[in-house]
């Protein structure tokens, strides 16, 4: 039986009429890169806050690591690691500064803490700036920065909330290289994201909306269940063929892709592109079936699937 990290059932909250999170069942398997999808408003930011212990759920019960939270937060803390959507050190503090101020913070002996911010140093590519503000550092390297701080107590689990939204591509990609590391190495790690790349980096994905989990499996179990219901349309004046298409009764969404129109259609539908060949009889297109992509998972979930 796989050992969880993660356990809730039922977990709620509220802010006065507003239901931010509904209900959400959660099982994280031990040592796995597991992902919130979801925008902004989704609760994503809400229930790694509950599971981190600092927000008390309204209902609803979560065991992380094998401890109860909220009543043993405190416990829990030792445990993890925190990696907020907004840089949350100190701009005025070195880098190094930062990072010998965090681990006063976990309680590491000054011995241990000079060899883990040295490792820390190095593994990070930031040696070479450790005397450097971190207010004059690059979204990249503050990102960076603030990895080596979220890992520098050896945590078994990290919370990483969006972190990667201000940084370009090319840093995005280095950073979940260090992601996979660390989860090799047996790290836990919950990962909230609004980029599809991103997520389907993750070994399994839940896809939250209006504070209600919709659906969750494998990057690629999620994208199967879509078979057969992706469709691509090749041709001329496909702004006008969008318009036509997202009338039809069973298309669920339309959207353009460089010069392909991609249809996403209802999961009752029998041959979809003969459907489309049928309703856009006269026009002088190329209607072929597609691959489903993470995108058209997240649309079919968020238009109402699986709530």
């Amino acid at each position: 039986m796989t050992e969880l990290a993660v356990r809730t059932r039922g977990l709620t909250r509220k802010f006065g009429d507003i239901t931010a999170v509904d209900r959400i069942d959660l099982e994280i398997p031990r040592g796995q890169i597991y992902g919130f999808l979801g925008p902004n408003g989704s609760g994503k930011t809400t229930i790694i806050r509950m599971l981190c212990g600092l927000l008390t759920p309204t209902s609803g019960e979560a065991v992380i690591l094998g401890l109860n939270v909220p009543e043993q937060a405190e416990a829990l803390r030792q445990k993890i690691g925190y990696m907020t959507q907004k840089f949350s050190l100190y701009d005025d503090l070195t880098v190094e500064e930062n990072m010998h101020f965090i681990a006063k913070i976990y309680g590491l002996p000054r011995a241990i803490a000079k060899q883990r911010i040295s490792h820390l140093l190095d593994h990070y590519t930031l040696t070479g700036m450790r005397r450097r503000r971190a207010g004059a550092m690059s979204g990249g390297q503050r990102q960076r920065l603030a990895l080596a701080t979220a890992t520098i107590h050896e945590p078994t689990m990290l919370f990483l909330d969006e972190p990667t939204s201000a940084v370009d591509p090319e840093n995005r990609r280095d950073f979940w290289e260090k992601l996979f590391d660390l989860s090799d190495q047996g790290t836990t790690i919950l990962v909230s994201t609004h980029y599809m790349d991103e997520a389907e980096r993750c070994h399994q994905l839940a896809i939250l909306d209006l504070g209600k989990l919709r659906i969750q499996g494998t990057p690629r179990d999620l994208m199967d269940q879509l078979q057969n219901r992706v469709i691509e349309i090749e041709g001329a004046n496909l702004r006008q063929v969008k318009d036509r298409v997202v009338h039809l009764s069973q298309v669920q969404s339309a959207a353009q892709q460089g010069l392909k129109l991609r249809v996403l259609f209802q999961p009752d539908t029998e041959n979809p592109a003969n459907y489309l060949e049928q309703n856009l009889a006269g026009e002088k297109l190329s209607i072929a079936p597609a691959r489903p992509s993470l995108e058209d998972v997240f649309v079919a979930a968020t238009l109402g699937e699986g709530a």
